[in-house]
């Protein structure tokens, strides 16, 4: 069984559910093996309305679930120095999305053509690795 999970900053929006659906499906077709159950999609979002998140599940035939989430307030002081501060984390991404050229981080990124290739071959290498330690296993 494997656990996708897709974070969104804004509320839920139907199309999340098909882009999950299709993770699904290349995760069960690509890394999932034969004796593993079937994989779980998870979208969680700061908000959702019951209908609309109803209606967008409603003729999946994967499991997906749709929650939200809720950011603390404040930290307990014994953890705040266990995180770095907002200034730092702007300064991090903002240093990602320059580094790979994106203009606006808050947005779902797809990866290029040649980006899904490499990723496909990564997950297959790891495929094969697994599949000859359980053989030998065996």
């Amino acid at each position: 069984m494997g656990l996708t999970t897709t974070l969104k900053t804004g509320p839920f929006k139907p199309e999340y559910t098909g882009k999950l659906n299709f993770y699904l499906t290349a995760l069960d077709e690509q890394v999932k093996m034969k004796e593993d159950g079937p994989s779980i999609g998870l979208i969680l979002c700061r908000d959702r309305n019951n209908i609309v998140a109803e209606y967008a599940l409603r003729d999946v035939n994967k499991p997906i679930g749709i929650s939200r989430y809720a950011l603390a307030a404040t930290l307990p002081e014994e953890l705040r120095s266990s995180f770095p501060t907002v200034e730092e984390v702007e300064a991090e991404l903002g240093k990602a999305a320059a580094w790979q050229g994106i203009e606006d981080t808050t947005n779902t990124i797809d990866p290029t053509p040649e980006q899904e290739r490499e990723i496909l071959a990564e997950v297959k290498a790891v495929r094969r690795e697994c599949g000859k330690k359980r053989k030998s296993e065996d």
